[in-house]
């Protein structure tokens, strides 16, 4: 996420933290890389022009100049301005308080749309709320196939009709729903490979007869200045209540998230960092401001971990570390928690200086595949106690896995290594301390 930029910005405020006593002379210098850089990330030039102007009127002052630290200074600028053209606090979906709450989904062929749906329908669920699918895409071959199969994954009902246009089958759920108490109706409705009258009329009509409490447009982030583009056209059309931009994940430039507040007004509620159900976070442009300087998202990565890990086993598993008793079961649930957390890559980057610690290293989520297919082929006797693992042993596993003896030496070399090193952190750490008062968490 932000690769490119990120890595530029750091190199510019190195220049400047380095340089000792700052003029007005070397501020601006910094200030025109800040603005090529952005430029080259996608961002809008408008946008880009006042960004520069604003942060050059408070950068370039005696409070910066005659200050202790006056590279540290000029970041803390610019981050507060990036801080304000995302949009200055998160802006939450509407909240699902009326049966039912309806989100009426827009945008593009190809932006995500579906994908989507199912996350919200998860992110209800999870709130112990009924989410009711709408295939209300007519026109693309399989779309409403395609909704069934993710309503069937996520065991969300799907309501469909045939031969009925898209306003007249939004209309028939949203009855449906109210029949039937659900608590959200998504409606997915249809994208194409371009703006046009009829989507608009349909997408107008559709607003009239339901009434939707949003109306989100999803944006391909990965298309740039074109994303900005959609969103004025679709906010100028629709009055949207908020955007969601997709596959952020794959987008190296990002300026589509820094110029769509700045250029439309409309809020971006949410990101899409994945293609699992559960790769949806909430926007927070201060957050996502620290990101983009490289310095990381700690609390979003907590509120992660914070989702996925239970509590009853948390402590359960303490008690095992204070007892030297960490098996392979314990590492395989620790693996799957952390899976749920999202893409690795991802997760590493929102902890403060490890994203550019590990720039240019590939992240093999396939080894994880391996690890769990190695652990699976272990019979229970042996997770609990690997060091039976003899070499016949090992064969087997191997064989099982369709991996190698190698591979599964690798794994229990770093296991081992890895329960002597969590024997003797947990040593320290629970020295006297109550039990159960440090969860420890790999």
């Amino acid at each position: 996420m932000f690769g490119e930029l990120v890595d530029k910005f750091d190199d510019i405020f190195k220049k400047l933290r380095g340089a000792g006593k700052l003029s007005e002379k070397n501020i601006r210098d910094a200030l025109r890389e800040v603005r090529r850089a952005l430029l080259e990330a996608d961002v809008n030039y408008k946008v880009v022009k006042n960004f520069i102007k604003s942060v050059e009127q408070d950068a370039v002052g005696e409070k910066v100049l005659k200050s202790i630290e006056p590279g540290q200074q000029i970041v803390k600028i610019v981050h507060d301005k990036l801080i304000e053209l995302l949009g200055t606090k998160a802006e939450p979906l509407a909240p699902i308080d009326k049966s039912p709450t309806v989100y009426m989904l827009c945008g593009l062929q190809g932006s995500g749309k579906t994908t989507l749906s199912g996350k919200l329908a998860l992110q209800a669920k999870r709130k112990n709320k009924k989410p009711l699918l709408v295939a209300a895409d007519t026109y693309r071959p399989a779309a409403v196939k395609q909704l069934q199969v993710l309503g069937k994954q996520i065991d969300t009902d799907v309501f469909s009709l045939d031969g009925k246009k898209p306003p007249e089958i939004c209309l028939q759920a949203k009855k449906y729903a109210e029949k039937n108490f659900f608590d959200l109706v998504i409606l997915d409705t249809a994208g194409r490979l371009h703006i046009d009258d009829a989507l608009m009329a349909e997408l107008d009509e559709i607003k009239a007869k339901v009434g939707p409490d949003e109306i989100l447009l999803v944006a391909d982030s990965m298309t740039g200045q074109d994303a900005v583009n959609l969103a004025e056209q679709f906010h100028n059309r629709l009055a949207l209540t908020g955007v969601v931009l997709s596959k952020l994940d794959g987008d190296a430039r990002g300026g589509a998230a820094i110029s769509i507040r700045a250029v439309t007004g409309c809020p971006i509620k949410l990101v899409s960092i994945g293609e699992k159900p559960s790769d949806l976070e909430a926007f927070h442009p201060d957050r996502m401001a620290s990101r983009i300087l490289g310095m990381g998202d700690v609390v979003t990565l907590v509120e992660k971990a914070q989702a996925v890990v239970d509590e009853k086993q948390a402590e359960e598993l303490a008690e095992r570390l204070r007892k030297n008793a960490f098996t392979f079961d314990d590492f395989y649930d620790q693996m799957q928690q952390l899976k749920k957390m999202g893409p690795l890559d991802s997760l590493l980057g929102m902890i403060p200086g490890v994203g550019k610690a590990l720039k240019g290293v590939q992240i093999d989520e396939r080894g994880l595949v391996r690890v769990e297919a190695i652990i699976q082929s272990m019979t229970p006797e042996e997770r609990q106690n690997p060091l039976i693992i003899d070499g016949s042993r090992k064969r087997r596993i191997a064989a099982g896995s369709g991996n190698s003896v190698q591979h599964v030496n690798n794994l229990l070399k770093q296991f081992f290594a890895m329960r002597k090193m969590i024997k003797n952190v947990s040593k320290f750490k629970f020295k006297g301390m109550p039990k159960g008062s440090f969860p420890f968490q790999m």
